[in-house]
């Protein structure tokens, strides 16, 4: 069922964003009397789901659902229709436009997938607003997992600053990104008092985005434990114990924190363990049967986060803000792959990873989230250079803009049948390494 709602999610944000995608240069083609053939979401190779014409277009769903097209007439795209390119040109093609008008229908879809993106975001912030944990609120410092371990963080620290930016908003992926994006080769931390900067080696820009460390948490607010709720008809509500009860022991070992509670009842799958606790001035002790999941019923109390609401007119602005920080983070990395120092391929993912990303549960905020960010990309991705994509086709209408010299149809067609078993290529390795991962 969990991967039904993951793919569910998945193809629902892909439609949206290959149907608005192509209206991005359906629209402009039709404003410049230039006709559109077929309008697809999904290819259509042999056969198609459904179709119906109107007028001069075809409307259609393919079967095959890597993306979509528009096939605009007169123009040398993913359709190699060689037949109609060898005939006298027509003024309502595409290669019978000015220049000028043939690049704006170009630019059409990634424009959409731009404006989209920042669109989500900026409906987002003025729905949802933004919930955050200020830094300084968690008072008894961070627990670290194995991966933070590594890294040289230890129980109880304070994290101060990453490289040269100050730690003001309590996210360990924050932290990833300043070390694997931005460079940062510093932890400065308070530690029993002390300030202590602690050195990040080259190696941990990769290490830390590599596919098998991608889910693995670096730290965590270390949460004194003391019962925020009790979970109606649990082991612990069944065992005597009650709000506000602090918990300092189990099986023994102690455990006044959550983190230290929780890695000890979790390897205690169905089975009885014995739970010390602070009751006023009293120390109390409970034997509680956990559930087959290892859990027992048992919440802390929170830390105070802050919520913060946007207007409307507030929104919005803020909404491109964030996208563009999202974009300039995404230059970011790939100087970082072009450079050598994370390895393209621990980033790189096909259907399968991108599926993870929405969750197991359907949540509507997490699914326009996920949707903002796949327009971005597909925006950017789009924009690159590369035969086949909008950017090839750009980067040739640039040059004709600029020298006044058209390139030829046979130019294109070669560079667009490289570009296209490039992107093919890619796009098997990408799925692919989703496979090796499996059964890894």
């Amino acid at each position: 069922m969990a991967t039904l709602i993951m793919a569910g999610q998945f193809f629902l944000s892909i439609s949206i964003l290959v149907i608005l995608h192509e209206m991005g240069h359906f629209i402009p083609a039709r404003l410049f009397k230039t006709r559109v053939e077929k309008f697809y979401l999904f290819f259509d190779p042999w056969f198609s789901l459904f179709k119906k014409k109107i007028g001069d277009t075809e409307y259609g769903i393919g079967w095959l659902p890597l993306g979509g097209y528009v096939k605009i007439a007169g123009m040398i795209d993913e359709s190699f229709d060689k037949e109609q390119m060898e005939k006298p040109e027509q003024p309502w093609e595409f290669r019978a436009k000015p220049a000028w008008q043939r690049l704006i229908i170009m630019l059409g879809g990634v424009t959409v997938n731009f404006i989209l993106g920042f669109f989500i975001f900026g409906i987002m912030l003025w729905q949802y607003g933004e919930e955050y944990l200020p830094a300084e609120n968690a008072t008894a410092g961070i627990y670290v997992d194995s991966l933070g371990m590594e890294l040289g963080l230890r129980d109880g620290d304070k994290i101060l600053k990453v490289g040269e930016k100050p730690f003001e908003i309590f996210n360990d992926r924050k932290v990833v990104q300043e070390i694997s994006i931005d460079n940062a080769r510093t932890i400065t931390v308070k530690r029993n008092g002390k300030e202590v900067v602690i050195p990040i080696g080259e190696k941990w820009a990769n290490e830390l985005i590599k596919h098998e460390n991608k889910d693995k948490t670096l730290f965590g607010p270390r949460v004194p434990f003391v019962v925020g709720q009790v979970i109606k008809d649990s082991p612990s509500e069944k065992a005597g114990l009650q709000k506000g009860d602090k918990i300092i022991s189990i099986n023994g070992k102690p455990a006044s924190y959550f983190h230290e509670f929780y890695n000890e009842v979790i390897q205690h799958k169905n089975e009885v363990v014995e739970v010390g606790a602070v009751r006023n001035a009293d120390t109390l002790h409970f034997s509680i049967t956990t559930t087959k999941e290892g859990k027992v019923g048992l919440a802390p109390v929170g830390f105070e986060t802050k919520r913060i609401k946007y207007s409307f007119a507030e929104a919005m602005p803020l909404g491109v803000n964030r996208g563009l920080n999202f974009i300039g983070v995404q230059l970011k990395a790939f100087k970082q792959m072009f450079t050598g120092k994370i390895d393209a391929s621990e980033s790189l993912g096909g259907f399968a990873s991108i599926g993870k990303m929405f969750g197991a549960e359907w949540s509507w905020e997490r699914f326009w989230r996920m949707t903002a960010i796949l327009s971005l990309i597909l925006g950017f991705m789009n924009l690159l250079p590369i035969p086949a994509l909008d950017g090839g086709y750009v980067m040739f209408l640039i040059f004709e803009v600029i020298t006044g010299i058209k390139p030829s149809d046979k130019v294109i067609e070669v560079a667009n049948t490289i570009g296209f078993i490039l992107i093919l290529g890619l796009l098997v390795y990408a799925n692919g390494l989703d496979v090796f991962r499996m059964f890894k």
